[in-house]
């Protein structure tokens, strides 16, 4: 693969979110910006880094919209080479089919998207997930309650970004 990644943050009621993208689009996500988040992504890519502002700029704003509520779906392009078949597949159909304020069970998840794999290999796929938030791995969840999630503060994080998109109801313990 040829190419840079471009990286930007902005400071979310999640922490400190990173975003990582090639020319063809956004490759990465991490809830914690930073050094360490950064080099993991380089590696991971094995691309070198490009100092681009005006690449990260569009799925920066669109960040900031999404977590002051103003933005219930991403434009921003996803690279899609960067994801295995299988990945793609299961992916693609959350990012195409599962919208805002929605969830799907990871068994309801593998029947849409055709794939042939159980409900515990979908939440591999969620879990390895490279760029959470914007392919909504947060939308899916257990049939006897929310399940895992790899991002932030793990299960908080999914809870927070599901309340945000009003599938959950808030609590008073805290704010978004």
């Amino acid at each position: 693969m040829s190419g840079t990644v471009a990286f930007g943050g902005i400071s979310s009621p999640l922490g400190q979110i990173m975003v990582a993208l090639t020319e063809d689009g956004l490759a990465a996500t991490d809830f914690r910006d930073g050094p360490a988040a950064r080099a993991r992504t380089l590696a991971r890519l094995g691309l070198p880094e490009a100092d681009d502002p005006a690449r990260v700029s569009p799925a920066l704003q669109e960040m900031t919209a999404y977590f002051a509520g103003e933005l219930r779906a991403f434009t921003v392009p996803v690279d899609w080479r960067l994801f295995t078949p299988l990945q793609r597949q299961v992916l693609g159909t959350l990012y195409d089919e599962i919208g805002y304020g929605e969830a799907v069970t990871y068994g309801e998840l593998a029947t849409r998207s055709g794939a042939a794999a159980p409900a515990r290999a979908i939440g591999s796929i969620m879990g390895a997930n490279p760029v959470p938030i914007v392919v909504p791995c947060h939308r899916v969840i257990a049939g006897n309650g929310l399940g895992g999630f790899s991002g932030g503060e793990g299960v908080e994080s999914k809870r927070r970004l599901l309340t945000l998109e009003g599938y959950l109801q808030p609590t008073l313990d805290w704010d978004l």
